[in-house]
């Protein structure tokens, strides 16, 4: 009743406010952009420590808040044994499971005391440990992270505890077609000797000692490849004296990797890689091939040609697959830029009955991008305004800015990169787009990956024409099929 009392009461409101507020409240006419947000990119310090370590301090003062991490240029991809795939995400959750003074217990108790989280991670071209904190509680939290980076115990009964937790997580995904459709697609793009193609296998998993992690963390976590990012209400020269205390035993070495990746498979022409997942209500498709590589000269164009493809909810596959056919909840398309050929990939969800109709509206959207449907001024001036209006919130957080500052770091890019952003973009012209379709999204060379019920797609997808079947199990493999 009293919440009947409140709507009827609001309601009155609005229709007895004056016509000029209701004028203000007309839905038919849309509102008036407001300014463009201005990019305000903070100063830094940048020195060397005594170790060889990077340090690079950026001072933002108002809030009592200091974010701080340890960024580790290479990752995986360039220090994991193939056979042991898993290792380096093993020993990044292990450095918060105890040190030679504190149990996994009272790290967590001191981490929360101070009002803040640890957490570590290892990725495939690169990794950190890092945390958020009051900046009274900087250097303290810091004296944490060097305890858990410098001296950490690797307890057996903590490994086992993960690896039965990553055993599960592997058991769970063979029942998700997203994770399925991900993991072939890498091994149909890179094969198994590549580290783009490499995935974590239980067979892998069960091969991890403690004597791999010990291994891998004397190996990995040096200095010579590290870039240690501080932002918040800090003072440089009080920064740089505090990590090097807090630094001071671990020892100078390591080298960043060349990125010297092997060779990608030769391309092989279109094909449909069926991967059968009985009931499935949806197919996930996951389209693409190799790209290029963070450094190519093509980045900006790609950036812009991307976002209006797949980038943007309203780009043109969601618009069309999603809004006009209504065949799906959402689907995409980026570039995994990295430091070697990062993929191509567009892809998401499908209801099954409309697996080939849709697979024809992303070749469809594919052919538009590459020339046949030209991009309008209004669709290119959205697109580069998307890219350019989202920089600004980068800067908005001390976790923001620390993060991008640390990219300038560890992916070499020019130190006013972000200054220059908006003019690369808005340099970008139509001619530009095309030809990055053209050269990146290859239509005789995609691996169209789809995992969904085969007894209800196959035969229809058959019937396109468009590419040859080849059937694969869940991990990639061919099987006999029809």
């Amino acid at each position: 009743m009293r919440r009947a009392l409140v709507v009827s009461a609001f309601a009155g409101l609005v229709v007895g406010a004056p016509l000029a507020a209701q004028a203000i409240l007309d839905r038919s006419v849309p509102p008036t952009p407001g300014p463009t947000p201005a990019i305000v990119v903070p100063t830094w310090t940048r020195t060397t420590l005594s170790n060889g370590a990077e340090l690079v301090v950026t001072e933002k003062h108002g809030l009592p808040l200091v974010a701080f991490s340890i960024q580790l240029v290479g990752g995986a991809d360039n220090f994991e044994p193939a056979d042991k795939a898993g290792v380096a995400d093993f020993t990044s959750q292990m450095l918060s499971e105890g040190t030679s003074t504190m149990t996994a217990e009272q790290l967590s108790e001191a981490q929360q005391l101070l009002g803040t989280t640890i957490t570590s991670r290892v990725g495939g071209e690169g990794g950190g440990i890092g945390f958020t904190s009051l900046t009274a509680s900087f250097e303290p939290a810091l004296a944490l992270v060097a305890d858990m980076l410098l001296d950490p115990a690797f307890p057996g009964e903590a490994l086992e505890r993960i690896r039965g937790r990553t055993l599960v997580q592997l058991r769970q995904a063979r029942d998700r077609p997203a994770a399925i459709a991900s993991n072939v697609f890498a091994r149909m793009l890179y094969g198994d000797a590549h580290p783009y193609g490499r995935v974590v296998t239980e067979r892998t998993v069960q091969a991890i000692t403690r004597d791999d992690i010990v291994a891998f963390h004397r190996a990995y976590y040096r200095p010579g490849r590290a870039v240690i990012t501080v932002t918040g209400d800090v003072r440089a020269e009080a920064v740089r004296a505090a990590v090097e205390r807090a630094l001071s035993a671990w020892g100078a070495g390591g080298d960043r990797p060349a990125w010297k990746y092997p060779a990608v498979p030769p391309l092989r022409p279109a094909t449909i890689y069926l991967v059968d997942k009985p009931g499935a209500v949806q197919s996930v498709f996951a389209i693409g091939l190799p790209g290029p590589p963070r450094d190519t000269p093509d980045y900006y164009a790609i950036e812009v040609m991307n976002t209006l493809l797949g980038g943007l909810f309203q780009s043109r596959l969601n618009h069309n697959i999603r809004e006009v056919k209504g065949y799906s909840y959402g689907v995409g398309s980026d570039f995994d830029f990295g430091r070697g050929p990062g993929a191509f990939r567009a892809g998401g969800g499908v209801v099954s009955e409309k697996t080939d109709s849709a697979l024809i509206e992303f070749l469809r959207e594919f052919r538009g991008v590459r020339g046949e449907v030209p991009f309008t001024d209004d669709e290119i001036l959205q697109g580069k305004q998307s890219l350019v209006q989202s920089l600004p919130r980068r800067f908005a957080s001390v976790n923001g800015i620390n993060a991008s500052v640390a990219a300038i770091f560890t992916q070499d890019l020019p130190s006013t990169y972000y200054q220059d952003f908006p003019s690369h973009i808005d340099a970008v012209t139509r001619e530009d787009l095309v030809a990055a379709a053209r050269r990146y999204v290859d239509l005789d060379h995609l691996a169209i990956v789809i995992v969904g019920d085969a007894a209800v797609v196959a035969e229809p997808l058959a019937a396109l024409g468009v590419a040859p079947i080849v059937r694969l199990d869940l991990d990639g493999n061919p099987v006999a099929g029809p």
